[in-house]
């Protein structure tokens, strides 16, 4: 089995080569020349849909011409990549978080799209991603959770909202020994329901889709998958810090352009991201989202999707799960 080493190399140059392919065709001053799209693979009122709109306006005053917010959900996400990829335009750009597709070669036989069209240009923010059990379960940590796992193999019920955290815990499982039953939802709604109710006994995914049932005390959070803390949610600890590190996963937002896309138009858009994410304003309302502002350059970004769909090839590797060919 390849190291995690290896991986992270083989998935950085797979991403970072579609950060120098094809010829410019805009030089930075000339952009953008007409309106901006943003295209997202999840609905209105997402915390991806709200930190889209958040940064449109400042970006668009920037510009000088407007920003428009486009939703593509469904389709684990490939709806809206392959209708940013279909445009072939340096003025639409998808705004997505990463986990739409870096366990996409572990979870359809065939994609419809190439990876190599998706050149990162800038993180946007770190969704918050944590472990929540119901309120009525008698734990009070990630350590006890699986406790009790340990003691009932295939008797406790969970689900995840992603597919990155299906390959996270699942491989985490099966290296650990340990034995949960995954309950499948179409409605991450419902699963949430579930587990105030206790039919299920824990779940993973955004905070703010759980919040709202934390405030109502149905649902307590046991840890974040983040590799820090969240401001937010403060008196969570991490994965690390309650001693299982090979839990930690980090939501990585950010926006995409076409792979040719001009540098010097790559780098700009990132200067601009970078400097309306410096508003006490956006820090402040995307932090109410369950997201922390976390700008960073096309390398860094690529670097950090190297690292997780190294982290999922992993552990994809390590349940017999073959990549798509």
């Amino acid at each position: 089995m390849p190291t995690l080493k290896q991986l992270a190399r083989a998935g950085a140059a797979i991403v970072l080569s579609a950060l120098v392919l094809g010829a410019p065709p805009l030089e930075a001053e000339q952009w953008p020349q007409r309106t901006v799209r943003f295209i997202l693979p999840l609905g209105p009122g997402s915390g991806v849909d709200i930190g889209a709109r958040l940064f449109g306006d400042p970006l668009a005053a920037r510009w000088g011409q407007p920003v428009v917010v486009e939703n593509r959900p469904g389709g684990d996400g490939i709806i809206a990549i392959t209708a940013f990829i279909g445009a072939h335009d340096d003025h639409t750009l998808l705004f997505s978080p990463t986990s739409s597709f870096t366990a996409h070669p572990f979870l359809h036989d065939k994609l419809p799209y190439d990876a190599r069209e998706l050149a990162p240009i800038a993180r946007v923010s770190n969704t918050i991603v944590v472990v929540a059990v119901p309120s009525s379960l008698n734990v009070g940590s990630l350590g006890e959770l699986l406790a009790q796992v340990k003691a009932q193999p295939g008797r406790l019920n969970f689900n995840t909202a992603t597919g990155v955290t299906d390959f996270v815990f699942d491989g985490y499982f099966k290296s650990a020994g340990l034995a949960m039953t995954r309950v499948p939802y179409r409605d991450t709604v419902q699963a949430l329901n579930d587990l105030g109710e206790g039919r299920i006994q824990m779940w993973v995914g955004a905070l703010a889709i759980a919040r709202p049932h934390v405030q109502a005390g149905r649902v307590k959070l046991v840890a974040v998958t983040n590799s820090e803390r969240a401001s937010v949610a403060s008196d969570v600890p991490t994965v690390t810090e309650a001693g299982y590190k090979a839990l930690t996963f980090d939501g990585l937002v950010g926006l995409f352009g076409p792979r040719d896309m001009a540098d010097d138009v790559r780098n700009r858009i990132a200067a601009d991201v970078r400097a309306v994410a410096d508003a006490p304003e956006i820090v402040t309302r995307l932090g109410a989202t369950g997201q922390v502002v976390r700008p960073g350059t096309a390398a860094e970004f690529a670097a950090a999707i190297a690292e997780q769909g190294a982290r999922v090839a992993a552990f994809a590797d390590a349940l017999g799960v073959k990549p798509a060919k």
